[in-house]
């Protein structure tokens, strides 16, 4: 509940507008008029997955299909089941005709869209708007027979179309894509078989101000990556571009990861969510056959789902977003709004707005669905929930009759996330607020922790009424055995109440604490002090070498402008890294920039923040700039927070070095 509410293609080389550059709020869009397209397409990409893997084959794709209907993902929307590269064979045939690879497809391509077909589902193909694929093999692109290949495509029963950038041969991209659209609506026009059109040209020549027409759905960026680093700068160039999307078509911020491992089950909502508030075609791109259950709950979520896929076709635009707190909100038809509260930092954190800010009309009240809950409430016009780190809390709010049959909404709170040094004491104050227009009565709220933890109320727990607006407060004390190891323990605050009409209902929040150690007095390297959290876009965060690529342990000595440097810390965009301080530190130093091991790309922004404060930046840094001097005050903070973002133009490519970090204490 709100409250305890806590490709395929190898589009590697395109990057978008930068994150947060809003174009004008109304932008005249023509559509195709063939009614195709009308909600976000939803299906299945098996590039994600499996890239060119022999495990890529007929039986993979029928195996998928068998899924849709066995899971319940085709009750829930998803159609199509889309073959990328290294379907071909690497040559054409004689009559210059493309042979699906008989390894891969004994039955060939018609045999596989018929059996999809007969599952009551759709087939998509892929191949590139150039000479060759992505694929270093490089099979036949469709360049120069676009009428041929479009025909060929309908001829086989094919359904939708993923036309990818590579080997483009430096021909204008508008006119490229042009030419198969054409292509596509002629095979149509002879079969009787519409082909949904995706133009995968990475957001390099904006297509959002010139595909509407075109195409049915268009790249916004590079391709997506299975870590939250990627995840979130494909997210923040994608936002901006609400404007250019509606039914038939629509920004796509390339396939979902949900499932593929590289990501928490948290992020994976959070990232389900928003590309859901963002109307974005959902395409799944985790192999099926081998997913969790958590995996099907977040892809089989009709209440998200139905976000996504709400006939008014409204992506959702960005209220705020200060201090890592997102709220974006989506009209929807019927006149309710979808809203995520989005946390984008390491910590809980509290993420608020109102009816009135998100659209809705005044009303006395209004009713609030938590759509991964599943539970409805009222609320007097707040919206508001402790957020987990990483979290997103999605709610559908609505004006109008029906609000009073609900209980009132709560949200559970906390100062500040529990930092504790083992065996001593540490304070945690938390709190039950309601956001209801009726009374939350009989409230009662526990807090409980890791076996030998100590965990004690110094302050009533309970309370006969809590009315609009007011809240219960309790402070706790809390206790980590002596020994207890550094790193994050679980704790739960669990808050019960009655409704006016005397149902009872409970909310929980998950609540992190932080067992930690002090600071060494002296100067420290930070490459070599324990961190409490540490998020990084690609790869791990290395110690005293640069990032290197995806593996622990494989980076490089520290370079910056051909000067190597033994001590620091190597990381990529977007990363934060957090050390406790306890308020017995002064200053951190370091000097920064984009490793050299990335040749001339790469563009970063170095920022220390202490205790939400963010105290130094540096600004946009590029690989050509020499190693940039940074410094702060950190007197008084309990924690600092080390953060490089992606410099507003996508991830590719930015390693970036603190090197000789050193904390004063």
């Amino acid at each position: 509940m709100v409250g305890a509410l806590v490709a395929g293609l190898l589009c590697t080389t395109g990057l978008a507008a930068p994150a947060l550059a809003t174009p004008a709020t109304d932008v005249a869009v023509p559509a195709l008029a063939d009614g195709l397209a009308l909600t976000p397409p939803m299906g299945f990409n098996n590039w994600n997955s499996t890239h060119c893997r022999a495990e890529f084959n007929e039986s993979m794709v029928k195996g998928i299909a068998d899924l849709f209907v066995e899971k319940g993902l085709k009750d829930a929307g998803y159609q199509y089941v889309n073959l990328d590269d290294c379907w071909a064979l690497p040559s054409r045939d004689a009559d210059g005709k493309l042979v699906a690879d008989p390894a891969r497809f004994p039955d060939g391509i018609k045999a596989v869209a018929d059996y999809v077909h007969a599952k009551g589902l759709k087939l998509g193909v892929y191949t590139s708007a150039g000479t060759k694929t992505c694929d270093s093999v490089g099979f036949p692109g469709a360049l120069g027979h676009e009428y041929s290949d479009a025909r060929q495509f309908a001829d086989w029963g094919v359904d939708y179309l993923k036309y990818d950038n590579c080997n483009n041969q430096g021909v204008d991209a508008k006119s490229r894509y042009t030419t198969m659209r054409d292509a596509l609506q002629a095979a149509s026009r002879e079969t009787g078989r519409p082909i949904v059109y995706s133009i995968c040209e990475w957001g390099e020549n904006k297509p959002w101000q010139w595909a509407s027409d075109v195409g049915h759905l268009w790249r916004t960026t590079g391709d997506i990556s299975d870590n939250w680093g990627s995840m979130l700068s494909i997210l923040k160039q994608n936002l901006p571009l609400a404007p250019y999307a509606g039914p038939g078509h629509w920004n796509d911020p390339d396939m979902l990861e949900v499932g593929n491992g590289g990501m928490t089950d948290t992020e994976y909502r959070s990232h389900f969510s928003l590309w859901s508030v963002m109307a974005a075609p959902l395409l799944i791109g985790s192999d099926l056959r081998k997913a969790t259950p958590a995996t099907f709950d977040i892809l089989a979520n009709k209440e998200v789902v139905a976000v996504d896929q709400d006939p008014l076709g409204k992506q959702g635009t960005v209220l705020s977003s200060e201090g890592g707190r997102w709220v974006v909100a989506k009209e929807m038809k019927d006149g309710s709004r979808a809203v995520a509260l989005f946390n984008e930092t390491g910590g809980a954190q509290r993420v608020a707005t109102t009816a009135a800010a998100v659209g809705l009309p005044a009303a006395p009240g209004y009713t609030l669905r938590d759509l991964w809950q599943h539970r409805s409430y009222n609320t007097a016009g707040a919206i508001s929930a402790t957020v987990p780190a990483h979290g997103t809390v999605l709610v559908r709010v609505s004006a109008g009759h029906g609000w009073a049959q609900q209980p009132p909404a709560v949200e559970l709170g906390l100062d500040g996330n529990p930092l504790v040094e083992a065996g001593g004491p540490a304070t945690l104050t938390t709190s039950v607020t309601d956001l209801g227009r009726t009374t939350a009565r009989r409230v009662a709220v526990t807090l409980s922790g890791p076996a030998g933890w100590t965990v004690r109320a110094a302050s009533r727990t309970t309370a006969p009424a809590v009315p609009t607006g007011r809240s219960l407060r309790t402070k706790w004390r809390l206790t980590a055995p002596e020994g207890t190891a550094t790193g994050s323990y679980d704790l739960t605050l669990r808050a019960t109440y009655r409704s006016p009409r005397g149902v009872l209902v409970e909310s929980v929040l998950p609540v992190t604490a932080s067992v930690v150690v002090p600071p060494p007095p002296g100067t420290s390297s930070l490459g070599d002090l324990p961190w409490m959290s540490a998020a990084n876009g690609y790869g791990p965060v290395e110690r005293n070498t640069s990032n290197g690529e995806s593996a622990a342990g494989d980076g490089h000595p520290i370079t910056l402008g051909g000067v190597v440097h033994a001590e620091g810390l190597g990381v990529h965009a977007a990363s934060a890294v957090e050390y406790y301080t306890g308020k017995k530190c002064e200053t951190v130093t370091a000097d920064v920039g984009v490793d050299d091991e990335k040749g001339d790309r790469g563009t970063v922004a170095f920022e220390i923040w202490a205790d939400g404060a963010e105290v130094a930046s540096t600004g946009v840094l590029t690989n050509t700039m020499p190693a940039q001097p940074v410094s702060a005050d950190v007197r008084g903070a309990e924690v600092v927070r080390l953060v490089v973002t992606d410099g507003g133009d996508g991830i590719d490519s930015d390693h970036a070095d603190w090197a000789d970090a050193r904390l004063s204490c």
